[in-house]
């Protein structure tokens, strides 16, 4: 019988919890980098400040400037009941969607209130994914730097320095998880693939909360991603499709960046400038239009980030190439080490 490659079973995997990185390495560029080349099979490996070597001139790298913001909130009920609210994304002024832990506690209509300044929120309604939506009684991002937290994945144990979850060239402030493909460039990396003549631009994609939930849906099809705010700047676009049109390559660093790319070519295969929200869901199947490498981590079992890069690679060489890290005793997950699948 022909493998169903739409099949859940697909993207699962077993990990020892020993190879899920719990910090960064000191220097982020000296992590471990493994090759993946689509056209040949071929699997080997490099350590990632050599990633210069894989760029040419007038390459594009294209980096995710998002900040992850201390979107970890804790408040009370009335009856001093915590409760534990993690921000998902802003809808509007003072109008924020967000998870809640125990979610069975709140109730619609009813005020929470956190210890500081007297801020409260109202709990306006509940959606689809599980989300509240709060009314908050002050804009929440002036008080988040005194009162929150950086959420952390639920796979890291070990307490971090905030800096060490954002990247080097981290920016714009909304992200409630850290891009973490471009977690292992130090400055002077990107200074040494510039000065190869690589052009480096950025874009913005706010990573939600939703990247750590796994699918559940056995045939992955059939999962819904939530939406996420991106930018494309007008520079951006520009090189990118100048770029293209030179047939020089595209490097996207990462899933996020990769979804913002797909999700803003028009008919004519270019990249428009836009702000928007995307719900863009990529599996295997799936088309690219400008991507032509990726700079990834190693994703979690059952995740949307790792049936983007199956889609990208192909299910079968994904499989190998995993299955190698694991044997190499490589290290997963947001502070491990890195893919490049050119």
């Amino acid at each position: 019988m022909k493998e169903n490659i739409f099949s859940l079973s697909n993207f699962c995997y077993q990990l020892s919890p020993q190879l899920i990185a719990q910090r960064p390495l000191p220097r982020r560029e000296e992590a471990r980098l493994l090759i993946v080349e689509r056209k040949s099979k071929c699997i080997k490996e490099d350590t990632f400040k050599n990633i210069v070597n894989f760029l040419e001139e007038e390459d594009v790298l294209v980096l995710n400037d998002t900040k992850v913001i201390r979107a970890r909130l804790w408040a009370r009920r009335k009856t001093g009941a915590k409760i534990e609210i993690l921000l998902t994304r802003k809808i509007e002024e003072n109008v924020w969607a967000v998870l809640a832990k125990p979610a069975r506690r709140l109730k619609l209509g009813e005020v929470i209130f956190f210890d500081h300044k007297d801020i409260s929120a109202q709990v306006l309604e509940r959606n689809s994914y599980g989300e509240f939506i709060l009314r908050f009684s002050l804009p929440v991002e002036g008080f988040l730097n005194e009162i929150g937290e950086v959420p952390l994945p639920p796979y890291i144990k070990e307490k971090v320095e905030e800096e060490n979850y954002q990247t080097v060239f981290s920016k714009e402030k909304g992200a409630v998880a850290s891009p973490t493909a471009g977690l292992h460039f130090s400055l002077p990396l990107l200074e040494r693939i510039k000065a190869k003549g690589v052009k480096i631009v950025f874009l913005t994609l706010h990573c939600s909360a939703f990247t750590f939930r796994p699918v559940k849906a056995e045939d992955i099809r059939e999962h819904r991603m939530q939406k996420e705010f991106f930018i494309i700047p007008y520079q951006t676009a520009r090189i990118i499709n100048e770029a293209k049109r030179r047939k020089r390559r595209v490097f996207s660093v990462g899933t996020t960046s990769t979804r913002a790319l797909e999700s803003s070519v028009n008919s004519c295969g270019e990249v428009v400038p836009q702000r928007g929200e995307t719900s863009l869901y990529i599996y295997p199947g799936y088309e690219f239009k400008i991507v032509d490498a990726l700079i990834t981590n190693f994703h979690t079992p059952q995740s949307t980030n790792l049936i983007l890069v199956a889609g990208f690679a192909g299910l079968d060489l994904i499989k190998k190439a995993y299955q190698y890290a694991i044997g190499k005793r490589f290290r997963f997950f947001s502070f491990g080490d890195a893919m490049l699948i050119i």
